[in-house]
């Protein structure tokens, strides 16, 4: 993150993480892995926020809004195409179950890109391979987007998000106890679309977002620091355990 002269610069996003970080997980070495890009110019103060300004027009209305998300097991949040959270524990800590919250502006309507992860050793799909806990592991993600100055819940997961999984592993579920997984375990591994945190990217080959219940996420460490407001619903793919990255889009009216 990189930072240009803000005194030319009237409309910012302030992205803020004061979540409550839990380690785990560890890092996920697939084709699709490759962090997306982040053209957000940011500098960091000596009181240890960070501020970030994309290309917006001056002089339009905006709004304060805060997000809420936990991910099992790492997540990144766009507004448009301009980076506004991204989880501050890294994929390659072990058991990462993060909740982070955050701050940004935005006039609406406007659009929303997640990127979600759960962790993988390599290609197979399977986490600490060799080891007596061998498994394909499990994904979830929730979030909710308050406006700041109304309390108003504007935004939150649910079916209505539009998503496509790129990293899908494995493909047959019963080398889940592979001692050679890379030989014995399939996969589909895609690059992510290009342009598709453009505003008018065309999604309309996406699905939407599957739900799931919390009995089968099994939320951990850092999901009862929020307080959720019941609309707001555990998404992932349509495999907890089969679909590893997951990218979403939803627009905030």
């Amino acid at each position: 993150m990189k930072s240009p002269n803000f005194a030319k610069q009237s409309a910012k996003i302030i992205f803020v993480l004061t979540g409550t970080l839990i380690a785990s997980g560890c890092d996920q070495s697939t084709t699709s892995n490759s962090k997306p890009d982040t053209n957000v110019a940011d500098v960091v103060s000596d009181t240890g926020t960070t501020s970030a300004t994309p290309n917006v027009d001056v002089g339009k209305t905006t709004s304060t809004f805060r997000g809420e998300v936990w991910g099992d097991n790492w997540s990144s949040m766009y507004l448009g195409e301009t980076l506004v959270m991204e989880d501050s524990t890294p994929l390659t800590t072990e058991r990462s179950f993060n909740a982070e919250v955050f701050t940004f502006e935005a006039e609406r309507p406007f659009l929303l890109n997640v990127v979600m992860k759960d962790y993988t050793t390599n290609e197979s799909g399977l986490e600490y391979i060799g080891a007596n806990n061998q498994q394909m592991g499990d994904g979830g993600y929730i979030a909710q987007i308050k406006d700041v100055a109304t309390g108003d819940i504007v935004a939150v997961s649910n079916a209505d998000w539009k998503c496509l999984t790129i990293n899908k592993a494995p493909l047959d579920k019963s080398c889940e106890n592979s001692s050679n997984p890379l030989e014995e375990c399939t996969w589909e591994i895609v690059d992510e679309p290009v342009g598709w945190k453009a505003d008018d990217f065309d999604d309309s080959a996406w699905t939407s977002a599957t739900v799931h219940s919390a009995q089968s996420v099994s939320p951990k460490d850092g999901y009862n620091e929020i307080t959720w407001d019941p609309s707001a619903q555990l998404i992932w793919g349509p495999d907890l355990e089969t679909d590893n990255t997951i990218l979403c889009r939803v627009r905030v009216k």
